[in-house]
């Protein structure tokens, strides 16, 4: 057989053997984690993305909810931070507007709309 061949085959039967592994003998097991344990920059990229989706429907009490996922801390807060950490991180200014709407929306809702972590 020549070099190549036994290459290919080589190959093919490693790559055969290594769905086999993945996919039968060890597949990867999914487990329900809570949103507040991202990593910080998952963590903020959720924010700003819960801040788009309020740019688009004008929902405030689904943006507050969908903040409430993250933690214990005040959605405000979530917000705050999530600037800060876009002002150290470049995020463009069109993000941090997005961010910024939210912060003063949520700022101007009475206090006793606050809703209580899920």
């Amino acid at each position: 057989m020549r070099f190549s061949s036994r290459l290919f085959i080589g190959l093919f039967i490693g790559i055969l053997l290594g769905v086999l592994y993945g996919w039968v003998i060890r597949p990867v097991e999914y487990i329900d984690t809570a949103p507040d344990s991202l990593r910080a920059d998952y963590y903020n990229e959720y924010v700003l993305m819960v801040s788009e989706a309020y740019a688009a429907d004008g929902d405030l009490d689904l943006a507050r909810m969908r903040l409430a996922a993250l933690g214990p801390r005040p959605p405000v807060n979530t917000v705050v931070a999530a600037i800060d950490y876009g002002l150290e991180h470049g995020y463009s200014q069109l993000d941090l507007e997005t961010l910024n709407r939210l912060v003063v929306d949520l700022r101007a809702m009475p206090p006793s709309a606050e809703i209580d972590t899920p």
